[in-house]
């Protein structure tokens, strides 16, 4: 790891206690512009989410509909509590080909983006050590009147996330403050996604707190509107 990385991770609880981790279970609502745009403005309100630590797999569970999504790379399934089948799809990046930014999503196309985006960030930055990741540190930015150092990251083939490559930055006390990166399945569309509200879980830190603006030029916010917001509640751990 480099000394960025290597900073970042122990300030999120570190490696040894990250690699005992087998899921994470947050309890969150979801909302913002882009699901009004995508006329899916509060489908994603209350729901309970299980991110897999360490194999690119996520369920969210909606609480008092009898139904679930399970993401994986190549596959959405939406079934029933039961694990009754309701529909399937394989391929389902596939699915945003030409896709327009007023054109609806249906139920697996918010699987698939909610679903590729929560695991990144449920998982950064121990993500970036994972086998295939390459990363280095970039000229670091003032924020604030706080120094931000940037670490460029490209992400291997067999993940899927907003795009291959994705920019962390990181305050002076190794947390993370912004996640920089454009959105492949929505045309290249720009996002700056702001961490906070940290909270230390079985020795794990989190940010509870997300918002996720559009940028111009060289990492100029937008913002308005507000496209993304994400407050988690409830977090808990399970351990191999």
């Amino acid at each position: 790891m480099s000394e960025l990385l290597d900073l970042a991770v122990r300030a999120h609880g570190g490696i040894e206690r990250w690699n005992k981790v087998r899921a994470v279970k947050v309890a969150a609502s979801i909302g913002g512009g882009l699901w009004y745009v995508k006329g899916k403005l509060d489908y994603l309100k209350n729901v309970v989410v299980t991110c897999d630590a360490k194999v690119e797999r996520l369920v969210m569970d909606f609480p008092g509909q009898d139904k679930r999504s399970v993401f994986e790379p190549d596959r959405i399934v939406m079934e029933k509590a039961d694990g009754t089948l309701i529909e399937a799809r394989d391929d389902p990046e596939k699915a945003f080909e030409g896709d327009q930014r007023e054109k609806p999503w249906d139920d697996i196309h918010v699987a698939y983006f909610s679903g590729e985006a929560l695991w990144t960030y449920l998982t950064t930055p121990f993500l970036y050590t994972y086998a295939g990741f390459e990363s280095e540190e970039i000229a670091s930015i003032e924020v604030e009147g706080e120094t931000w150092r940037r670490l460029k990251v490209r992400f291997p083939d067999y993940v899927k996330s907003h795009t291959r490559e994705q920019i962390s930055c990181f305050g002076p006390d190794g947390l993370l403050r912004r996640h920089d990166y454009t959105v492949d399945v929505l045309g290249g569309a720009t996002g700056l996604n702001y961490a906070s509200d940290y909270r230390n879980v079985d020795g794990i830190v989190f940010p509870t707190k997300r918002r996720v603006y559009a940028y111009e030029g060289d990492y100029q916010v937008v913002k308005e509107p507000l496209l993304v917001a994400i407050d988690m509640g409830e977090i808990t751990l399970s351990f191999s």
